[in-house]
C-alpha cells in the first residue's frame, strides 16, 4: 500500500522558516518523480515544487522560486521542502504526491501538513 506522510508543518512569522518532510512506503520512491503541492483556503490545489527520481532536476513555481528548496533522501525514503522567507500568502495546507501531474490528476491525497504564516 502507497503511504505518504507529510510532516513539519506550523505557525511561524513572516520572514520566517520551515522544512516540510514526506515519508513514502509501499512503493519504490527511487523510480519516480515527486512533488509538493499545496492548497490555500478557498483556493485550488497547485503544484509548488517537484524533484526528479535521481534529484537531478527540479522545477517551482514562479511564487516560491528562490525561497523554496526541494529536495529528497532516496536512502530515507524522504522527500523535503525547505521554505525561508515565507510570507502570509504561502498559508496552506502542503502535501506531497508521486508524479508531477495536474492536481486533479490525483484520486488520493494524504493527510497533509498545515503551514500558517502569520504575525
Amino acid at each position: 500500500e502507497v503511504q505518504l506522510v507529510e510532516s513539519g508543518g506550523g505557525l511561524v512569522q513572516p520572514g520566517g522558516s520551515l522544512r516540510l518532510s514526506c515519508a513514502a512506503s509501499g512503493f519504490t520512491f527511487s523510480g519516480y518523480t515527486m512533488s509538493w503541492y499545496r492548497q490555500a483556503p478557498g483556493k485550488e490545489r497547485e503544484l509548488v515544487a517537484s524533484i526528479t527520481k535521481d534529484a537531478d532536476g527540479t522545477t517551482y513555481t514562479d511564487s516560491v522560486m528562490g525561497r523554496f528548496t526541494i529536495s529528497r533522501d532516496n536512502a530515507k525514503n524522504t522527500m523535503y521542502l525547505q521554505m525561508n522567507s515565507l510570507k502570509p500568502e504561502d498559508t496552506a495546507v502542503y502535501h506531497c504526491n508521486i508524479g508531477s501531474y495536474s492536481p486533479d490528476r490525483y484520486d488520493d491525497w494524504g493527510q497533509g501538513t498545515q503551514v500558517t504564516v502569520s504575525s
